[in-house]
C-alpha cells in the first residue's frame, strides 16, 4: 500500500511535539530533584510536615481560693464517650478495637447512659450505612464524670471510647456566685464571662503546650520521631478576701429571708474597715454557676447599681458638718417642715411633716430627721462646703475595687432642691461599694480605705506568691476626733428610746450605725412610687463602736410585708444574725454584756502523739465534738490545726496514725465534707443541699489520694430551697425586729 506525504509530515510532527513534551517534563523533573521546590513549596518542609502529628497540651485553668484556701471554683475532669465503627481500625490488632455487635453494645450502655438502647443501637446502625468512622451519642454521651467513665469501662465494650475535657466546678453552687462569676466553653478553651472569672481570665487561663513527633503513613511513631514537647504553663490560683464562713452566714440568712419575704432585689456586704477587705458579698436573685440556669441579673448590685440611698447618706452629711466644726448637738431646731427658699418644695420628716417639735440636732439624727441635715447643709456648712465633702468621700467616682462591671453614682447639684435632698440621700445616686468606701473613714479613724477582694495571686503549684494586694488609704477626708463623734451619734441611733436603729442591737456587740428607706422612681406616672413596701429598706452599721471590726451594709427592695410588719425587719433579720455570728467567729472580744450570751472560744492544743480516747474525753468536756478519722489509735493532727480557736459545740476532726479511711459522712454538712477531702485532696462532686444522705464510697474504704467522692445532700425537711450549699448548721435568728424610718 502506498503511503500518502502527508502521512510522514504527521508522523514527524507528533514525533517533535512528543520529543518536546518529554524533554519539558524531565528538565522539570530534573529541577525539582535539585531544587527540591514546586511552585515556590519547599518539598522536604512539606513532606516533613505531612509526617508530622501535633496535638496540643492544654494548660489547666487555675483555681479561685478564699482567704483560708477553700477551693471556690476548680476544674474537673469530663468525658464524651463516642463509639468507633471502622473496621480497618482493628486492622493489625489481636482484639477488635470497633463496635462489632451494635445491640449488644447498645443494650449494655443504655442504663448507663440514661438512653433507650434503640436509640443507641440506630446510632450506630445508621453511622454503619454511612461509612461513618465514628459516632457519638448527643447530650447523654457528653460531660460524663469520672466515676460514669469507670462503670462503662468496666463494661470492656470493643470500639467505645472517651475524650476527656475540661469542666469548671463550683463546689459550693450558689455561694458568692456574682463575686465568682463562671466561664463557658468558647474554641475548646474556658473563658470566664462574669465576676472574678472574667476579670482575672487572662491570669487564670495560662498556656497551653503541645506536642510533635513524625509518624508514618499508618500513624505509626517513626523510630527517629524527631519528637519535640512543650509543656503547658497552667494558670495562676486566685485568692480572694472573702471569708468562707461568713460569707456562709450571709448566703443562709439571705437566703431565709429571700424565700420569706420574695423581694425584688437584695444586697448586703462585709468589709473589715481597717483594711478594706471584702469578707463577704452577695446578692438575690442568685444563680448557681454550675448550671448557669434562669439567670435573671447579670450584674453584681454592689457594684453595679446606683440609687439614691435615702437616710443612709446623713451618715456623710452629719460628718462633714463635724469636720468643719458647724455641728452643735445641743443646739435645737424646729422639725417637721423646712422652707429652705421661696418658691421650693419643702422639706418634710418622715412622719408626714408632723415632726417631733422642737428637739437638738442630736435628737434629730437619731429620729432621722430630714429638716435636721437639710438645715445643717444649707444654714450652716453651705452646699459648695458639702459638696466639697462628698469629694473628699470619692462620691464623685468609682472605688477602684478589683471587681468588672463597676459603675459609679451621680452628685446630682444642679438645683437648690438637688443640694437639700443630696442631705438626706435623694437626687445624689450611689452604689453600695461607694457608701462602704466612704464609710471606712467613720469607722477607721478618718482613714478611707480602698476596697477589694483579690488577696493575692499564686503560681500554678501555690509555692510562690506572684502579686498580693495591701491594704491601701486613699484620702482623710475627716479627722480621727471626727469619725469618733460620729460613731458615738450613731451609736445612739442604735442604743437610744429614740433611735431608728434600734431593732439593731447586738446581743454581745455595741452598734454605730444608720437607717435608710430610699424612694423608688415610678417609671410609668413620674414622681416615686408609693406604698408601704415599695421601698428599698437598707441599713450600714459597724460594731464593736468604739473599735468597729466589721462593718456591714444591706439593702432590701420591695419586700412582701405582712400588715404587721415593717420594711426594716428582713433588713435587720440579716444584719443581726451576720454580724453575731461574725464578730464571734473571729473571737472578737464582746464589749457588752446582755443576756449572759457571751460565749468564749476555745483554743486547741496539739494533740500529736496523743491517744484518740484521751483527746476526744479531753474535748468533750470543753463541748467540742469531734469526729475520727482513720483506724490509728493515736492523733496525728486536727483539723482545724493546733493553735486556732473554735466555739463550743464545733466539730473538731482527729486524724489518726492509721490508714487513712473514709468516714460514715451521712449528716455531715458539705462545707465539713470539703474540710475532710481537703486534707486527702479529694474531689468532691455534689447533688442538692443541706446534709449527707448518700456517698459513693462505703464508710471504711482505704482513702486514695486524689480520687473522687460523690455526695448526695438534703435539708432535714426534704425541701430544696435556695440554701447555700455551704449551709451552716447552726439555725439563724429568728426573732423579728421594729420598723425603721421612712426618710428618703
Amino acid at each position: 500500500m502506498k503511503k500518502l506525504p502527508s502521512t510522514n509530515v504527521f508522523a514527524i510532527l507528533f514525533m517533535v511535539i512528543f520529543g518536546i513534551i518529554f524533554v519539558f517534563l524531565f528538565s522539570r523533573l530534573m529541577y525539582i530533584q535539585a531544587s527540591g521546590e514546586v511552585d515556590g513549596v519547599d518539598l522536604n518542609k512539606w513532606a516533613e510536615k505531612q509526617r508530622t502529628a501535633s496535638y496540643t497540651l492544654d494548660a489547666e485553668r487555675g483555681r479561685i481560693l478564699d482567704r483560708t484556701g477553700m477551693v471556690l471554683a476548680d476544674n474537673r475532669p469530663s468525658y464524651r464517650v463516642y463509639a468507633v465503627l471502622d473496621e480497618d481500625y482493628s486492622k493489625n490488632s489481636e482484639e477488635a478495637l470497633h463496635v462489632k455487635d451494635p445491640v449488644k453494645t447498645a443494650n449494655k450502655l443504655a442504663p448507663v447512659l440514661g438512653m433507650d438502647a434503640n436509640k443507641i443501637a440506630e446510632v450506630i446502625q445508621n453511622g454503619q450505612e454511612r461509612d461513618a468512622f465514628q459516632v457519638e451519642f448527643g447530650a447523654s454521651g457528653e460531660d460524663l464524670t469520672e466515676e460514669k467513665k469507670e462503670e462503662i469501662e468496666k463494661l470492656d465494650l470493643p470500639g467505645i471510647y472517651f475524650q476527656e475535657g475540661q469542666k469548671r466546678y463550683y463546689p459550693n453552687d450558689r455561694f458568692a456566685s456574682h463575686v465568682i462569676g463562671f466561664t463557658q466553653q468558647e474554641e475548646d478553651k474556658l473563658k470566664g464571662i462574669l465576676g472574678i472569672e472574667k476579670s482575672m481570665n487572662s491570669q487564670l487561663t495560662g498556656q497551653d503546650g503541645y506536642i510533635s513527633y513524625q509518624q508514618d503513613q499508618y500513624a505509626n511513631k517513626l523510630l527517629n520521631p524527631n519528637e519535640i514537647l512543650k509543656q503547658p504553663q497552667d494558670g495562676e490560683n486566685v485568692y480572694l478576701t472573702l471569708d468562707q464562713k461568713i460569707q456562709t452566714f450571709l448566703e443562709d440568712t439571705m437566703s431565709d429571708i429571700y424565700e420569706q419575704y420574695n423581694p425584688k432585689q437584695m444586697m448586703a456586704v462585709v468589709m473589715n474597715p481597717e483594711t478594706g477587705e471584702v469578707l463577704a458579698m452577695a446578692n438575690r436573685p442568685t444563680f448557681n454557676p454550675n448550671t448557669r440556669e434562669n439567670i435573671d441579673n447579670w450584674y453584681n448590685d454592689i457594684v453595679s447599681y446606683p440609687f439614691a440611698p435615702g437616710s443612709t447618706m446623713k451618715i456623710f452629711t452629719v460628718a462633714a458638718a463635724m469636720d468643719a466644726g458647724v455641728y452643735n448637738g445641743n443646739e435645737t431646731f424646729q422639725s417637721g417642715r423646712y422652707k429652705f427658699m421661696d418658691g421650693a418644695k419643702p422639706v418634710r420628716d418622715h412622719n408626714w411633716g408632723k415632726g417631733w417639735g422642737t428637739i437638738t440636732y442630736d435628737e434629730g439624727i437619731r429620729r432621722s430627721s430630714n429638716v435636721a441635715v437639710s438645715k445643717l447643709v444649707w444654714e450652716k456648712l453651705g452646699t459648695e462646703k458639702f459638696l466639697e465633702y462628698l469629694k473628699r468621700f470619692d462620691f464623685h467616682q468609682k472605688t477602684g475595687i478589683d471587681l468588672s462591671g463597676e459603675a459609679a453614682g451621680q452628685i446630682t447639684y444642679k438645683w437648690p432642691s438637688d443640694k437639700v435632698r443630696t442631705a438626706f440621700g435623694q437626687s445624689t445616686t450611689l452604689t453600695p461599694i461607694q457608701l462602704m468606701k466612704g464609710a471606712t473613714a467613720i469607722a477607721n479613724d478618718g482613714k478611707m480605705m480602698k476596697p477589694y477582694v483579690i488577696s493575692k495571686v499564686k503560681d500554678a503549684d501555690d509555692s510562690k506568691t506572684i502579686k498580693e494586694t495591701k491594704p491601701q488609704v486613699v484620702d482623710e477626708p475627716i479627722k480621727a476626733e471626727t469619725a469618733k463623734k460620729v460613731r458615738d451619734l450613731l451609736g445612739t441611733v442604735i442604743s437610744s428610746e429614740d433611735g431608728t436603729g434600734q431593732e439593731y442591737q447586738l446581743d454581745d456587740y455595741s452598734v454605730a450605725g444608720k437607717t435608710g428607706t430610699a424612694q423608688l422612681p415610678d417609671p410609668e406616672n413620674g414622681g416615686f412610687l408609693t406604698g408601704r413596701e415599695n421601698y428599698i429598706f437598707s441599713f450600714l452599721g459597724m460594731a464593736p463602736k468604739e473599735d468597729p471590726e466589721l462593718m456591714m451594709y444591706v439593702a432590701v427592695k420591695q419586700p412582701e410585708l405582712e400588715n404587721t410588719e415593717a420594711g426594716s425587719e428582713p433588713v435587720s433579720y440579716i444584719f443581726k444574725s451576720v454580724m453575731e455570728k461574725s464578730l464571734h467567729y473571729l473571737n472578737i472580744t464582746p464589749d457588752k454584756k446582755t443576756k449572759g450570751l457571751s460565749v468564749d472560744s476555745i483554743e486547741l492544743s496539739d494533740y500529736k502523739g496523743q491517744s484518740v480516747e484521751a483527746v476526744k474525753q479531753s474535748l468533750g468536756k470543753q463541748k467540742v465534738q469531734t469526729e475520727v478519722i482513720g483506724n490509728g489509735d493515736k492523733v496525728r493532727a486536727t483539723l482545724p490545726q493546733a493553735g486556732n480557736k473554735v466555739l463550743p459545740e464545733s466539730t473538731v476532726m482527729l486524724l489518726t496514725d492509721g490508714d487513712a479511711v473514709i468516714p460514715d459522712l451521712t449528716g455531715w454538712s458539705l462545707r465539713e465534707v470539703l474540710k475532710y477531702a481537703s486534707v486527702y485532696d479529694l474531689k468532691v462532686e455534689h447533688i442538692g443541699n443541706g446534709y449527707v444522705v448518700h456517698q459513693s464510697v462505703d464508710p471504711g474504704a482505704n482513702v486514695k489520694k486524689g480520687s473522687y467522692l460523690s455526695i448526695k445532700l438534703e435539708l432535714p425537711n426534704g425541701s430544696d430551697n435556695e440554701k447555700s450549699g455551704t449551709e451552716d448548721r447552726a439555725d439563724a435568728d429568728t426573732e423579728n425586729l421594729e420598723e425603721t424610718d421612712e426618710s428618703g
